[in-house]
């Protein structure tokens, strides 16, 4: 793959990135024409030394493979390996790929959304009058019972999600939904701010047809607004596994820092998504 096709595909889905997971081959002037053109507004490091030899060309192998910021973004060996354990799953039928069917709390429904990392996500649908709990966990992807390290790797194709229970009676989908779009920025794919990865994908699993169809006509009023794609996935909920103790509730216990949120139903205060 030539540093030219990487950059076109690289650029509008991060401002900063680090090569990581490519070789190609080319005299240093054009190494550096391509990285002018290519990646505009995106930060390069190369290797200085040359690790091989074509044709009278020098080849260059930028920064390592696995586990770079072009892996974290989609690309690379390690989405290699994630789809062939996909693969694999799917033919051992993997719990992780069947539906959700946990049951909501009583009187209510469930939504999920996954918009980012998890912490600052729960805590603004904490505060959504009619939401009666919320839980912080992983679903979309093909592991049976995955941690947080093992869906940080990148491997497991799961995605941060924040799952629901609402009285319908006193609280719509619809309203679920606004709050998902003014959270996130739902253009940028696998990534919110400087968090960088799959799991921070944006994405609306849904529990029924009515939730599907909602979701769909919110998205295409919320595209209509936006002078950018929107890359959220609208889906079906699968099979979700609540995240270790620790991340539920996250915020409102004081974070990083000890400093604990609000959780009012209606608190308008700024989110500090780390605490």
């Amino acid at each position: 793959m030539s540093l030219q096709s990487v950059g076109a595909q690289v650029r509008g889905r991060a401002s900063s990135a680090c090569l990581s997971s490519l070789s190609f081959v080319g005299s240093k002037g054009e190494v550096a024409a391509c990285a002018a053109s290519a990646f505009v507004g995106v930060k390069i490091k190369l290797q200085s030394a040359p690790v091989g030899k074509s044709g009278g060309l020098v080849k260059f192998a930028p920064l390592g493979m696995d586990g770079g910021w072009l892996s974290k973004l989609g690309f690379g060996s390690s989405n290699n390996k994630a789809a062939a354990a996909r693969a694999s799953a799917e033919a051992s039928n993997s719990p992780a790929l069947g539906p959700d069917d946990d049951t909501p709390s009583t009187g209510c429904n469930f939504a999920g959304f996954g918009a980012g990392c998890f912490w600052g996500v729960e805590l603004a649908f904490q505060r959504v009058p009619g939401v009666v709990k919320t839980e912080v966990g992983y679903t979309q992807g093909h592991v049976h019972n995955p941690s947080y390290s093992d869906v940080c790797d990148g491997n497991t194709g799961h995605s941060e999600v924040v799952r629901i229970h609402y009285d319908p009676n006193t609280c719509t989908y619809e309203s679920l939904l606004d709050v998902f779009w003014a959270r996130h920025d739902p253009t940028t794919l696998n990534r919110q701010g400087g968090d960088v990865g799959t799991q921070y994908r944006s994405g609306i699993y849904f529990y029924s047809p009515e939730q599907e169809q909602a979701a769909k006509e919110s998205m295409a009023k919320h595209q209509a607004k936006m002078n950018k794609k929107i890359v959220t996935e609208v889906l079906p909920a699968k099979k979700w596994y609540r995240a270790e103790e620790y991340h539920q509730q996250y915020l409102a216990k004081g974070g990083r820092f000890g400093f604990r949120q609000s959780t009012e139903k209606g608190c308008n205060d700024p989110i500090r998504c780390y605490g």
